[in-house]
């Protein structure tokens, strides 16, 4: 962290010399990625060709694995408050909460910002239920990976860390066997 516009600047100008560069990260580049970032600095590297390569989101790589938490409406909200200030990100789970989406919440804990997710916990309690249905996708696509569901009330009390992705379901999600699903809403037959 914190060396994204250093690496992003070389690769442009490795580029601008000739050279063809591959910028590589996790996930999806344009979800919280290098792509934004890659773009902006852009103008300053004319002549730059840039070529944007979909990957999978922690977002869609957990919810496969939790069923289906993003069956219907959505959205993704960091907890990190290295780039936003806490206030914005605070209001973001506010309106996501209040808006009824299920929720994706990315980097959730780190050495500094221990109880983050405990904190977007009880912001996320002033309008839903204790009970309503969450999951956990950690280290999704690597060596231990593993998921886990659990009411928001225990989400709040979970200790997580940066390799994990957070599910927090909407007033639709329910459990169906071992899996999280949130229903499009289709009619039943």
């Amino acid at each position: 962290m914190k060396q994204e516009i250093e690496r992003c600047r070389h690769a442009l100008s490795e580029a601008r010399g000739g050279r063809t560069v591959a910028m590589v990260c996790s996930g999806d580049a344009g979800v919280y990625g290098m792509a934004a970032p890659i773009l902006e600095l852009l103008p300053e590297y004319p002549g730059v060709e840039v070529q944007i390569v979909a990957g999978v989101t922690a977002a869609l790589s957990g919810a496969a694995l939790l069923g289906a938490p993003l069956g219907h409406d959505f959205c993704a909200v960091s907890l990190s408050d290295l780039l936003t200030p806490w206030e914005v990100i605070e209001k973001r789970l506010r309106c996501a909460a209040e808006g009824d989406f299920a929720i994706v919440l990315y980097n959730p804990s780190s050495k500094r910002r221990g109880d983050y997710l405990a904190r977007a916990c009880e912001i996320l309690l002033e309008t839903r239920s204790g009970s309503t249905l969450c999951g956990l996708a950690r280290n999704v696509g690597r060596e231990g990976e593993e998921t886990r569901l659990l009411t928001l009330s225990e989400l709040r009390d979970t200790q997580v860390d940066m390799f994990t992705t957070v599910f927090i379901g909407a007033s639709a999600t329910k459990r169906i066997g071992a899996y999280m699903v949130t229903p499009r809403g289709y009619k039943q037959l």
